[in-house]
This record gives structure tokens, sequence and C-alpha cells, in this order.
């Protein structure tokens, strides 16, 4: 086995694949869900997801290889629209971390649904690349998902995680959905 065939089956990219994989299952879900039992759940997967992404190995590049994008706008769609459905009121909040509050005279607010619906794009093509078994393809997408999150969506999910702690366990939870 290579070097790069190791890296693309290491346990922290198991580990990886495992956790990106519930949770994109958990977003596609075609089935009611209440408020409190999906932020419950996603506020246990997103630590999860950024512990494994910090920890996955690195890999050498092996020239440039075009990877197939698996996730449709439709699918992606469909994942804002869920979201957006289950949080109505508690998808929107005032992003403090965004670069263009320094030249904005009014708040940034940001979508909580966009922020997941991102993440899921990233981590459903990820995963299904891996799911064709082409190990050249694996490891350049392990590489795309690794500089993703460290420049895109990594941001995206530790914003998305104060307002669904706030809404979780603040002042204004719901008591039920």
């Amino acid at each position: 086995m290579n070097s790069e065939a190791g890296a693309i089956y290491a346990a922290p990219v198991i580990d990886f694949i495992t956790v990106s994989a519930e949770y994109c299952v958990t977003l596609e879900k075609n089935e009611p869900v209440g408020k409190k039992e999906f932020i419950s759940k996603i506020t246990k997967l997103l630590p999860l997801i950024y512990v494994k992404a910090s920890v996955l190995p690195e890999t050498e590049e092996d020239g440039y290889v075009m990877l197939q994008d698996y996730v449709s706008e439709d699918d992606y769609n469909y994942v804002l629209n869920r979201v957006w459905g289950i949080l109505k009121e508690d998808d929107e909040y005032l992003e403090v971390f965004s670069p263009d509050l320094q030249f904005s005279e009014t708040p940034v607010v940001a979508s909580i649904s966009e922020n997941l619906a991102d993440i899921y794009q990233d981590l459903k093509n990820f995963i299904s690349v891996y799911a064709d078994r082409n190990e050249e393809c694996m490891n350049a997408a392990l590489q795309k998902v690794m500089e993703n999150f460290r420049t895109y969506w990594g941001q995206k999910l530790v914003n998305a995680m104060r307002p669904l702690h706030e809404a979780l366990y603040g002042d204004n939870q719901q008591e039920e959905d």
C-alpha cells in the first residue's frame, strides 16, 4: 500500500467519513422531526465533525484530478429548506465574525440553514467520492475537504454553533416543538 492509499484509509479519515455520513443522513431525512430534537442532534454532530476534520492526515497532491459534484442544486435546496422549516424563527442570527462587518453600518445577518447546507454539500460530495472507491479521486477529495474546512465551512460550522446553542439552552428556548 503506497503512502497515498495509507492516508486515504487512515483511521482518522474513516472516523471523519462516519461522522460526516451521520450528519448528511440527519439533514436528508424525509420525516418530521421536532426543533429541539433536531438542534440537540446537530449540536452534538457539529463539534465531532470539527474535531474529526482537524485531525485528518495531510496528503500529497498527485496531479490535478477533476472531482464530480454529487450534490445537485435540488439536493442543496432540499436540505436548506428542510432545515429552515425546522428552525423557522431561530434560523437567522447576527454574524459577529464576518469580514463584511467592519464595512457595514448595519448588522450582518446569517442563516443557520445556509451554513448547514453549505457544510452538507462539501461533506456529501466527499463521502460520495469515497463510495466510488477510486483511490486517486479519494486522495483529491480528502485534500479538497481539508482545504475547504480550513478556508470555508469550518468557520461556518463554528458560527452556527453559537445560535444553535442559544436556541437549545438559552432563555428563549422552546419547551416543546
